[in-house]
């Protein structure tokens, strides 16, 4: 995989977010020992650093989006590769000014999914996910309406 590939970045930023999950660190540190021992591009290593970065600040409404979309399923009882990914993805889907497309995302969480997690991983993470991007569409649909509709002023 070439070092400037946003899918190594992602693998990166889910590592780092494994491991500060995981052993309840902080992840900055972690972050800077994965960085140096990646070798990604300067690039990639940037997108990386906003990913980790813009995932712990956003943690908890991170956290609140997938309890919502996965009642059956308490952030601490569910597997932690799940756990992270979900969040890696979510932040991307709701918060990333770089946008990747929808269907990448959630593809590339999939198949981080079915890579490190468990046998169901990759279609629970696409469950979860798809929940979510459908919420998120129609309450920016109905955000960017709404602002049509001021803009457009009287008759």
């Amino acid at each position: 995989m070439p070092p400037g590939s946003r899918r190594r970045s992602r693998i990166v930023a889910f590592q780092v977010l494994y491991e500060a999950d995981q052993s309840g660190r902080d992840s900055r540190p972690i972050l800077e020992r994965h960085l140096d021992e990646s070798r990604l591009a300067a690039d990639a290593a940037a997108f990386t650093r906003s990913l980790v970065e813009g995932v712990e600040q956003h943690r908890e409404e991170l956290d609140e989006r997938i309890a919502a979309q996965a009642p059956a399923f308490p952030l601490s009882s569910m597997a932690p590769i799940d756990r992270n990914l979900l969040r890696l993805a979510l932040f991307e889907i709701c918060f990333d000014n770089r946008r990747a497309p929808l269907p990448v995302v959630i593809n590339e969480a999939v198949e981080l999914a079915k890579g490190y997690g468990s046998e169901s991983s990759g279609r629970f993470v696409h469950g979860v996910l798809g929940g979510i991007a459908a919420a998120h569409a129609t309450d920016h649909e109905a955000t960017s309406n709404e602002h049509a509709g001021r803009s457009a002023g009287p008759d």
